[in-house]
């Protein structure tokens, strides 16, 4: 079977829609919002779970408030966001009343799911969603979210609902036919797309360069790192131009259209979350033999592998595991804060209760918790 064929069989798909393709301008595309509606009622309706992560808020908001361009400070923007996205949400409640479909708004920080409970929660929601036959439309909560602390765009988070919600299938509407094998110029025959592309490599990666729409934050190398962290999650990736008509249901029918990124190694969910959407807190600066033992052996880290504890991170934040020239090993969840790790680190683990006066376990971080940078290189 094809992998074209194992499109046409994913179940639970996550489909991310660009202002590309819902706005010209700053103006808005009515038929866009309808055809997408459209395809995805279509979807579901032939038992198929549909989660719509779209931009377009800051786009619309702009446009409300007679703005030709986003606004150029962050509390421009925040401020069009909230006008906007009401507005969108309106838009795809009406076109998915039309097919008798409810929709359900979901506004996400990527500090909200930086907290793994919080993360947990908002999978919860979405998988009832889905068994509830809505559907679940996803943004990036921009009224709130500052340039430290948000995604950066939505292809960064259609890719962390794919780990979000277990979906097999990522599905990115541009406003291109998919990747090109070169930057298109004005003037010169367009390039020949890439139909299939198994793996991202260097020259994959320079095919992406180009510049970005003026009312979205992401171009075709952001799109490249969602397929990416997507087949982590074990999903495949299609990047097409949603101003094609009928271009979501003939990809998902496994028909030859835009660029599909094959599935690599799904990484279990909480080392996706732990690599991808957990922020690191601090640095654990590690021995050799621990770097050995992460690496070789699969174990967990210890104390006596620590040389030095760098941050002010406290139990259950993330940090990175360094080896002494600052290449990063692996990341992972700690069981003691930083100035607990100051006091026990180089010591055996039967010294823990001893000069803490407590323990919280032998491991600093369990193998469990922790995920190597390596295996994320390879992952795909």
């Amino acid at each position: 079977m094809s992998e074209r064929d194992n499109i046409a069989q994913a179940r639970r798909i996550v489909v991310k829609v660009g202002s590309s393709v819902l706005t010209q301008a700053g103006v808005l595309r009515e038929e866009a919002f309808e055809q997408i509606s459209r395809q995805i009622a279509s979807a579901t309706e032939a038992g198929r779970e549909i989660v719509l992560v779209s931009s377009g808020a800051i786009a619309i908001g702009s446009r409300e408030l007679g703005w030709s361009e986003p606004g150029s400070s962050v509390p421009e923007k925040q401020a069009a966001a909230a006008v906007g996205q009401i507005g969108l949400i309106e838009l795809y409640r009406n076109r998915f009343a039309e097919r008798s479909r409810r929709v359900g708004q979901i506004l996400v920080t990527r500090a909200g799911l930086e907290d793994r409970e919080r993360f947990l929660n908002a999978r919860h929601t979405l998988l009832e969603l889905l068994r509830l036959g809505v559907v679940p439309i996803v943004n990036e909560n921009d009224t709130v979210a500052t340039e430290e602390i948000r995604f950066g765009d939505n292809d960064c988070l259609s890719s962390m609902v794919v780990n979000l919600v277990g979906a097999e299938l990522l599905v990115i509407l541009t406003d291109v036919d998919g990747l090109y094998t070169k930057r298109p110029t004005a003037g010169e025959p367009t390039p020949e797309l890439y139909d299939v592309v198994e793996s991202i490599t260097p020259e994959v990666l320079r095919a992406a360069s180009g510049s970005n729409h003026a009312f979205g934050r992401g171009g075709m190398t952001t799109k490249l790192e969602a397929a990416e962290a997507a087949a982590r999650s074990g999903a495949a990736t299609i990047i097409c131009n949603g101003l094609r008509d009928n271009v979501l249901s003939r990809a998902l029918a496994g028909e030859k259209v835009g660029t599909l990124f094959h599935a690599g190694s799904r990484l279990q969910s909480r080392k996706h979350w732990l690599a991808y959407t957990a922020r690191t807190r601090g640095e654990l600066i590690i021995d050799e033999g621990a770097v050995a033992a992460l690496r070789k052996g699969g174990r967990s880290l210890l104390p006596a592998g620590i040389i030095e504890a760098r941050g002010d991170f406290r139990i259950g934040d993330a940090v990175a595991c360094v080896d002494k020239d600052g290449m990063e090993i692996a990341r992972g969840l700690v069981s003691y804060t930083a100035g607990e790790l100051e006091r026990i680190r180089g010591q055996a683990t039967q010294k823990i209760h001893e000069v803490l006066g407590y323990s919280n376990g032998d491991e600093v971080i369990h193998r469990d918790d922790l995920v190597l940078s390596e295996d994320l290189k390879h992952s795909t």
